[in-house]
């Protein structure tokens, strides 16, 4: 009884915890989105309504986002005609000087503009834990996000990370 009592005040902090790890789970509709291209255009994730969305959320000096940036790039150019669009987030604290650096040294096939690293944790329904970069959404026709990984999951082990993103968008792009 006295346990139970002392548990009491904490329920609803248990419950909102129970809810927030739930808010992890995919499918889930994808909130919007602006990514802020250099020279004042701003881009919305509801601008590919219809398309398959590979959306990573980068640091411009990080080698494995850099990595991610090129097998995007590559599978940008293979799959845009099937109706694929990757797309670039850079959280950087210079965005100005950072990403067109970044775009001059790796050259993506896609958009790559700022992303505030606070709203893309907020896109990512990520807490105060620490993630690692790239943070990757995948995005199907219907605007529904089917899966999300940070950096350090198994999906972005370096050895299969090409092979994982690939076969995550062939079967998304597979999808009616």
């Amino acid at each position: 009884m006295r346990l139970n009592f002392l548990f009491r005040p904490l329920l609803p902090v248990l419950l909102l915890v129970s809810a927030a790890g739930s808010a992890f789970a995919a499918p889930r509709k994808s909130p919007e989105l602006a990514i802020h291209i250099i020279g004042g255009t701003t881009i919305y994730l509801s601008q590919y309504s219809g398309k398959v969305v590979a959306l990573a959320m980068i640091l411009t000096t990080c080698p494995h986002c850099q990595a991610t940036t090129r097998i995007l790039s590559s599978l940008q150019k293979e799959f845009g005609p099937r109706g694929f669009q990757a797309l670039g987030g850079a959280m950087s604290m210079q965005p100005e000087a950072d990403i067109p650096k970044f775009i001059q040294d790796f050259s993506p096939a896609f958009p790559v503009g700022g992303v505030d690293y606070r709203e893309a944790a907020t896109y990512m329904n990520y807490g105060t834990e620490r993630h690692y970069a790239p943070y990757l959404t995948f995005i199907d026709r219907k605007g529904m996000i089917q899966g999300q990984y940070d950096g350090k999951s198994a999906f972005n082990e370096e050895t299969a990370q090409a092979k994982n993103i690939r076969d995550m968008v062939v079967k998304l792009l597979s999808e009616k």
